[in-house]
């Protein structure tokens, strides 16, 4: 007896552990059918994110597909920025590690600006150099 109370927080860790991954599973297949229609794309816990020509579409991963659905387009876009711990930074000149991570895009026509969340700081700054190019060039 005294086993099978031993085994059977294991047991329910393991179910855990398979609905959680499933979930993921479920969140990834939502997103690869989601992202066919853009030109660039990527995916993460915080956010997606898909451009297709100058026009940038992001919002929350699920299980069915992304909600929370926003499109801005580059051609309204007058700076990007890097934004690290709620400090902002140079694109051309990152910190080597943080712990929230996004990209801001301040609007030229108004005082509004999105920030759009990265898990991963390398990413981050590579989608902010491609879509600095797109915007300059």
């Amino acid at each position: 007896m005294e086993r099978g109370l031993f085994w059977l927080p294991l047991l329910a860790l393991f179910i855990w552990l398979a609905w959680a991954g499933w979930n993921e599973y479920q969140k990834l297949e939502a997103y690869r059918i989601w992202a066919q229609k853009f030109d660039r794309a990527k995916y993460d816990i915080y956010a997606v994110l898909g451009q297709k020509g100058c026009d940038l579409t992001w919002g929350k991963p699920t299980r069915q597909e992304p909600v929370n659905l926003q499109t801005f387009s580059l051609k309204d876009v007058g700076d990007i920025r890097l934004i690290v711990d709620d400090r902002a930074y140079n694109l051309a000149q990152p910190p080597e590690k943080g712990r929230t991570i996004s990209l801001e895009f301040l609007f030229s026509n108004s005082l509004n600006s999105v920030r759009i969340p990265f898990t991963q700081l390398a990413l981050a700054v590579q989608w902010g150099n491609a879509l600095q190019q797109d915007l300059s060039g």
